[in-house]
């Protein structure tokens, strides 16, 4: 008996109609507490990707689809197909050529000439698809590039010491783009420089793993498991806090950089 390999809904555990929070919630449980070096991170990693993603997995439905349908169907019994029973043979007639390979049958010029049409347009929307649509290869290695720059990225732009403001912007800024440096900087500036300085609040920020939600050729999204331990004046025992943020990447010029981030 046929088994077939489980879906990305089974390995995440989630119904096919399960919405992309609670998807993100499977995915977040299943790779807790797995090291990024584990084979199955990829895999759930992949599997979150594909899910939380409406095209590719309205694309993967259809597939799941299609291969449901298709293992529904009877297998035909040759025995029963018209076009295998074999054609009865005639004995030769007196008189005629010697028995030898069977003359082949002309294959009508228009059937030609429409298969040669046929190629040619295969052929040309390969070769456009080729040229206007970025390849697998091409897209595995721009996600590579942007998760890489994100794990870069999170730990300055996510600390700070109150008594260095000046460096710790300084440090994230060279990460964002510039519509995201203008969002941050109103941040530092009307929260953390406004509060930091009287309460002496250090906060760093140290990257556990990392995965995809979503893969691109010039734009990236990267979840990041992120522990951040803060003290201040009060608290010289070091608080951590566990966060999940979410990393949008942009590729500017030859840099992927930060575009917008959200955290949980």
């Amino acid at each position: 008996m046929m088994t077939t390999a489980p879906s990305w809904y089974d390995l995440l555990d989630v119904e096919p109609d399960a919405s992309a929070d609670e998807v993100r919630a499977a995915w977040r449980a299943k790779i807790a507490e797995l090291d990024p070096t584990d084979r199955r991170f990829a895999r759930l990693n992949q599997a979150a990707e594909v899910l939380l993603d409406p095209a590719r997995r309205a694309a993967y439905d259809a597939e799941l689809d299609a291969e449901a349908a298709a293992s529904r169907q009877p297998e035909p019994d040759p025995a029963l197909d018209p076009t295998t029973r074999a054609e009865p043979v005639e004995p030769p007639s007196e008189g005629s050529r010697p028995a030898g390979p069977a003359v082949r049958r002309m294959v009508p010029a228009w059937l030609l000439i429409g298969l040669a049409v046929a190629v040619l347009v295969v052929a040309g929307a390969a070769a456009w698809l080729d040229v206007t649509q970025p390849s697998d290869r091409s897209v595995e290695n721009a996600t590579a590039a942007a998760q890489s720059a994100a794990e870069r990225a999170v730990v300055p732009v996510l600390s700070y010491d109150a008594r260095h403001l000046d460096e710790s912007k300084a440090a994230a800024e060279q990460y964002l783009t510039g519509d995201y440096r203008t969002e941050y900087d109103k941040i530092f500036d009307g929260i953390i420089r406004q509060n930091a300085p009287s309460t002496g609040t250090v906060v760093k920020a140290q990257l556990v793993r990392s995965g995809i939600v979503r893969s691109g050729d010039d734009r990236v999204q990267v979840f990041l498991l992120v522990n951040q331990t803060r003290t201040n004046k009060t608290d010289k025992q070091p608080q951590i806090y566990k966060n999940w943020v979410t990393m949008t990447m942009e590729k500017v010029g030859g840099d992927w950089l930060v575009s917008g981030m959200s955290t949980d």
